[in-house]
């Protein structure tokens, strides 16, 4: 496929939404272990806009290092073009979708086409099409390796101690806050799946899509404070983060567990205090897992919520809902 061409978003320099440029750029050639997939579909997630940003929000010391131009996205679900040496299990016109290169920053997914590792690629859920199935991989993923398994063995760049999910079952209560994004509407279905109680907090406007997905109880935070209707919880998942992320350790009870999923602040003797803990760690590509957890969308025991989707050349508008906030699932570009 020498000389042939494509069109991708990519980033000639650091800043808002304006920056996103749509570009006429070389189409991508298969390295060995690689498939090259026509895209159909790119989940829309946060790392996406640190990247645009220049990841100033990531610690210096963790900051992965790229060269501009690049082309931003890890989300992809689409359908296998071509399959370089050393593939297997994936076919010219497989369906699949995954997870691309992360916890680095080069998926290079907001494009018609992408070169993939087929170690982080998997076949397609049946009965889901390739919208809901790209806004999948990042945050399903996340939740999964949260809550469930880990899966791997690499340590976190943010803690010394190796994260360990906790069981769950009919007797955890689980409190989820940013419930309605992408990571915690599925951290909401994913507890609720090993029988969990949950109480999801976000705005009030997503009470009713957040029973539907299974929550048991919901706090809205604009009007309340979540801390002091929450009590005897055994895991706080925080989709949140910032400043104010430490009022939820007094939601739990001692013995339990705060899952942060971005960045938290908390104080090592407080946590000592109330007899709790603090663990996290970092969402990594992991195609054979994702086929796991994908079962679950095959099966509808999970669903993946669309809060919009925009055509690629579009991407500006897409992060411009990006960063109004109050995201119901997943913001998804579309490939003609």
């Amino acid at each position: 496929m020498p000389g042939r061409t494509m069109r991708a978003i990519r980033l000639h320099e650091h800043g808002g939404p304006e920056v996103l440029r749509y570009d006429e750029v070389p189409l991508p050639e298969p390295a060995p272990g690689e498939v090259l997939v026509r895209v159909q579909a790119v989940g829309v997630n946060p790392p996406d806009w640190y990247l645009r940003d220049g990841l100033r929000n990531i610690p210096p010391e963790t900051r992965p290092t790229f060269d501009l131009p690049v082309t931003p996205g890890t989300d992809v679900s689409g359908v296998v073009e071509a399959v370089a040496p050393g593939v297997e299990g994936f076919s010219v016109g497989d369906e699949v979708f995954g997870l691309l290169r992360f916890p680095g920053f080069d998926g290079r997914a907001y494009a018609e086409y992408v070169a993939a590792p087929a170690s982080d690629l998997a076949h397609k859920p049946a009965g889901i099409d390739h919208v809901h199935a790209a806004g999948a991989p990042m945050s399903l993923l996340t939740a999964w390796q949260f809550l469930i398994e880990l899966g791997h063995d690499h340590p976190s760049p943010f803690q010394a101690a190796r994260h360990r999910p906790v069981a769950l079952d009919a007797d955890t209560r689980v409190l989820v806050n940013g419930a309605a994004g992408g990571v915690g509407h599925f951290a909401l279905q994913l507890a609720k799946w090993k029988g969990a109680h949950v109480i999801a907090v976000a705005s009030g406007t997503h009470e009713s899509f957040l029973r539907e997905l299974g929550a048991d109880e919901f706090i809205d935070y604009t009007s309340t404070r979540p801390e002091e209707l929450a009590h005897d919880v055994d895991l706080v998942l925080d989709a949140v983060g910032g400043p104010d992320s430490s009022r939820f350790l007094r939601t739990l009870k001692r013995g339990g567990a705060l899952f942060p999923v971005f960045f938290g602040a908390y104080d090592d003797e407080e946590t000592a205090n109330l007899g709790v803990t603090v663990s996290g760690t970092q969402v990594r590509s992991h195609g054979p897992q994702l086929a796991e957890a994908g079962r679950l969308l095959t099966t509808g025991a999970v669903r993946v919520a669309i809060d919009s989707t925009f055509p690629l050349p579009d991407a500006r508008a897409a992060h411009e809902r990006a960063s109004r906030g109050h995201i119901q699932g997943k913001i998804v570009l579309t490939v003609a």
